[in-house]
């Protein structure tokens, strides 16, 4: 465990940094451009959160929203909220998450008691999975003692460098209130911690709970940060190579 624990601190290190440094960047950008920090919304993500409130003209995706009164925001009902929580701790999603994850075990044969084979990739998928639990059901319940709306909802900003900067800042920021502004997110920080830091002392075999799950909670943060870079550029929207590739195949 400890071999395990070193090489992923070692692997993190500089990741961490960077990430620092991103976030940073992303609040600094973020404060400096008003016009931008009225842009962070998908328009068809928010169509899709209600389908049943009254919105302004249609907006072209992924470009700045001009007008800073204009509010896209549509706060999630109760029941979309906990939808999405379980899409994110038993979906489609989290499987894979935990069956790629527990690929990665396998590898670095972690931990070292549950071996090698078929059953031991199981039990290690089952782990992730339960990682995966604790963290969405931690990550959801936080967020409602604080008010928090949690979903990413992409920037509509035009540029590589604003996107990305958009992604990072939402990794450890959320919206807030009826007008949707962003805030620094107790949800989004502390729950990549929690999930880990229950595995590695309730069902993890290692000598040193805290600080393995602290560790794997570093890795659970940096994959979040990685699914919004996802999630803003691969997949999921009409301004992504998913979603390019997709009007450029099946044009009708």
């Amino acid at each position: 465990m400890k071999v395990r624990g070193d090489a992923i601190s070692k692997f993190l290190g500089p990741f961490a940094i960077l990430a620092a440094v991103l976030l940073v960047s992303g609040i600094v950008c973020a404060q400096s451009t008003d016009t931008e920090d009225n842009a962070f919304a998908d328009a068809s993500s928010l169509i899709a959160a209600d389908t049943s409130a009254t919105l302004p003209p249609p907006i072209i995706p992924n470009r700045p929203v001009k007008d800073p009164g204009t509010n896209f925001y549509i706060r999630p009902t109760q029941q979309q909220k906990f939808r999405n929580y379980a899409w994110n701790a038993v979906g489609p999603v989290a499987f894979a998450g935990a069956s790629f994850a527990g690929a990665i075990d396998q590898g670095f044969n972690f931990p070292r008691p549950w071996h090698q084979g078929a059953g031991a990739y199981g039990q290690r998928v089952a782990s992730n999975l339960g990682i995966s639990m604790v963290t969405a059901t931690a990550q959801y319940s936080i967020a409602e003692v604080f008010h928090e709306d949690t979903a990413y909802y992409r920037c509509l900003c035009d540029g590589f460098v604003h996107r990305f900067m958009h992604a990072a800042y939402s990794s450890v920021a959320s919206r807030r209130g009826s007008d949707g502004h962003m805030a620094f997110s107790p949800a989004l920080t502390i729950s990549p911690f929690i999930g880990p830091m229950v595995a590695a002392n309730a069902w993890i075999p290692s000598h040193n709970g805290p600080t393995l799950g602290f560790h794997m909670g570093e890795h659970n943060l940096m994959g979040q940060f990685a699914q919004n870079e996802a999630l803003e550029f691969v997949y999921g929207g009409p301004n992504t190579i998913l979603g390019r590739l997709q009007r450029r195949f099946f044009k009708k």
